[in-house]
């Protein structure tokens, strides 16, 4: 964008955070992204709180059951952000042909590769790029609001472990691919705010994505205390899978900035936490050695070649890593979830608010946010 443009409010504010300058006011994401996203019951609730036009909303990412902000909602609400997302969703299939779907009492429009199927005990079962003849990979427990993934795992043996099934999933991006995400771009830039994409293929290790929801026969190590222990046990296996992850997602981001150039502000990298509710998955040792090499090639390229921002996205207690996060390219981290230890926002933005810009976290999401007062 030449120099001499102005600059919506909306994305102006973005861009003055992103570059550690103070905006007019906070900007605000809610439905940018899987990780600044919004359940559809509360999209749905929120357009009736507006008073806007009464309809089914999309649920664009039906892992989390994530509800699509339409653009009166975000004009309503004030929002500064808006998302490009990839083509296929978590379970492998595209969003595509619209129709109505009847979510526990709540009309939703769903993708028509949103196959499910409900069990005797009310749990909802949903199958990878939507075909009900493979295994289910997805489970929606009766009373709960989301899937959680069903964990396919092959039988495993060091004897037959074959790096190749751990790579199935990562593939040179399709022109398909690329169109989406330019159309997506384009819409994205007629709103006139920020923007946040998610390109995919470069989330190393992300605990949603080892047990491959999206793939119809997944072979490799896809439990997910199976992997936990690989990354100790068989760290030189989880480093090839890195390397060769690495390479396929720096070729890709390449093709995706020769066709879409500087036209987003952030790009939401990785999705692996590294934190639980008082500690962590692992010592910053493990993390330097297994994580930060390929955190630092892809974040050096996205730096040497665009103007993009480098998010990263991590639950828990993570302040240790804060460090390596900002010496490995990181930007953006998201959340900053102040329920656990060591993560009180107000020391973290003395001591870091330098190197890392802080997205979302504002508010406790485990007991304030759900269980508290207005006044809280």
């Amino acid at each position: 964008m030449p120099e001499t443009a102005t600059l919506s409010p909306s994305r102006q504010r973005l861009l003055d955070s992103l570059a550690h300058r103070q905006p007019d006011r906070i900007p605000i994401d809610l439905g940018g992204s899987a990780v600044t996203g919004i359940h559809v019951s509360c999209v749905a609730a929120l357009r009736d709180w507006y008073g806007l036009e009464k309809r089914p909303v999309m649920v664009h990412e039906p892992y989390q059951m994530l509800g699509f902000v339409e653009e009166d909602l975000r004009l309503a609400m004030g929002i500064d952000v808006t998302g490009v997302f990839p083509r296929n969703t978590m379970f492998g299939f595209p969003n595509s042909a619209w129709r109505e779907w009847d979510f526990r009492g709540l009309p939703v429009l769903v993708s028509a590769e949103f196959r499910t199927v409900v069990e005797p005990n009310g749990d909802i079962l949903i199958f990878p790029e939507g075909d009900t003849t493979a295994p289910p990979s997805g489970r929606m427990p009766l009373g709960s609001a989301f899937f959680d993934t069903i964990v396919r795992q092959p039988p495993l043996s060091d004897d037959t472990l074959d790096i190749q099934d751990n790579l199935e999933e990562f593939k040179p991006i399709s022109n398909e691919d690329l169109d989406h995400i330019a159309a997506g771009v384009a819409a994205a830039q007629a709103k006139g705010c920020g923007i946040l994409a998610t390109f995919g293929g470069t989330a190393f290790g992300d605990i949603a994505l080892v047990p491959a929801p999206f793939l119809k026969h997944p072979k490799g190590i896809r439990d997910i205390a199976e992997w936990y222990m690989s990354t100790s046990s068989r760290r030189d296996y989880v480093h090839q899978i890195f390397q060769y992850q690495c390479e396929v997602g720096l070729a890709n981001l390449a093709k995706i900035h020769a066709r879409i150039g500087n036209s987003v502000d952030a790009v939401f990298l990785c999705g692996t936490d590294f934190g639980t509710q008082t500690s962590q998955f692992c010592s910053v040792k493990s993390f330097r050695d297994l994580w930060f090499p390929y955190y630092k090639a892809v974040n050096s390229w996205v730096h040497a070649n665009t103007t993009w921002k480098c998010f990263k996205h991590s639950c828990g207690s993570v302040e240790r890593f804060f460090d390596s996060f900002i010496e490995a390219g990181f930007d953006i981290i998201n959340p900053v979830q102040c329920s656990a230890t060591g993560m009180d926002p107000a020391p973290l933005k003395a001591k870091y608010g330098d190197g890392l810009v802080f997205r979302g976290g504002g508010v406790d999401t485990q007991h304030t946010l759900p269980f508290g007062t207005p006044a809280e």
